[in-house]
């Protein structure tokens, strides 16, 4: 029932201050959008690299295991389902594949004169290679299905983990600071730029409500003892269509406190009314983590781009 507050999804962790609160949220932003970009046409080893990096980062950076070990098990328990599930499934490769060599028994026996010896190494790799890895009854491994199951779950861990880490070691007003100050160039196309950091605070702060707001409601529905089994699907269906829509007005109602909140305190509009999210300076640590940051890109050009 406490799943939700106790999966620390999109909140920031005021306390204790890590190395990773005091870097500049505009290299940590670059380094999400690398994190993001990297495993794209990038070989399963990078992949896997990826996922150590952000499992050593967290252990590094001395974050409460209260903070991300409920959260962690859960997300490598759904990518190594995803594996299994994908590994075993059928790869997908509907080839009919065609003979080589003509059907008659009699030219199969005969030798041609004009065919070259094989090689004995070409013969060993032949022997060595296997396309199915596990033929067991109804599991069948193929190295297509592998890869794509390697491929897959380590992608999901990625975008899931590596945007929480950084929402759960930067303040919403860093994160606005560190768009608006990224597009500023922007400007010059006439782009309201205020405007939508603006929003996108707003929306990093509403992430937690709705989460109370649904666990709220998930409790409510619990207390209450319902008998699932006799209402049937048709009761059932209508009872979460309720509890759906006082969802959707409670969020509403939510949205016009803070509205009206913005409007007692004198917000006419973003230009009108300025406010200094954060004082963005590079410090030693930063220019580390950009050095590092170069070093990264370096050995994924190096390692890790697909063949």
């Amino acid at each position: 029932m406490d799943l939700l507050r106790s999966l620390p999804i999109g909140l920031y962790l005021e306390q204790p201050q890590t190395w990773l609160h005091k870097l500049d949220p505009r290299v940590k932003l670059v380094w999400l959008m690398s994190f993001l970009t990297t495993y794209i046409f990038a070989n399963n080893l990078w992949r896997v690299l990826l996922v150590v990096l952000l499992i050593l980062a967290t252990l590094i950076a001395r974050i409460p295991r209260r903070v991300w070990r409920q959260q962690m098990v859960w997300l490598l328990t759904l990518c190594f389902f995803v594996l299994v599930i994908i590994s075993i499934s059928p790869d997908g490769l509907g080839i009919s594949y065609q003979p080589r060599l003509p059907t008659n028994q009699q030219v199969l026996t005969e030798k041609s004169p004009a065919t070259p010896a094989t090689p004995a190494l070409a013969t060993n790799n032949q022997k060595d290679y296997k396309y199915v890895l596990v033929d067991k009854g109804p599991v069948k491994v193929t190295r297509r299905s592998l890869d794509l199951a390697i491929s897959v779950s380590t992608m999901i861990f990625t975008l899931i983990y590596s945007t929480n880490l950084y929402l759960l070691t930067t303040a919403p007003e860093e994160i606005t600071a560190a768009l608006e100050s990224l597009m500023q160039p922007l400007r010059r196309f006439k782009l309201p730029v205020t405007e939508m950091t603006l929003t996108l605070t707003l929306s990093l702060r509403f992430i937690p409500l709705v989460l109370e707001e649904i666990q709220n409601l998930i409790r409510s529905v619990m207390t209450r003892a319902i008998n699932w089994k006799k209402l049937g699907l048709k009761g059932a269906v209508k009872v979460w269509l309720l509890v759906a829509q006082r969802l959707l007005e409670n969020l509403l109602l939510r949205a016009e406190q803070m509205a009206s909140a913005m409007m007692v305190r004198g917000f006419t509009s973003p230009h009108e009314h300025r406010v200094q999210w954060h004082d963005l300076r590079l410090k030693t640590g930063d220019w580390v983590a950009i050095a590092l940051l170069i070093v990264f890109w370096g050995v994924r050009l190096a390692i890790g781009t697909e063949v």
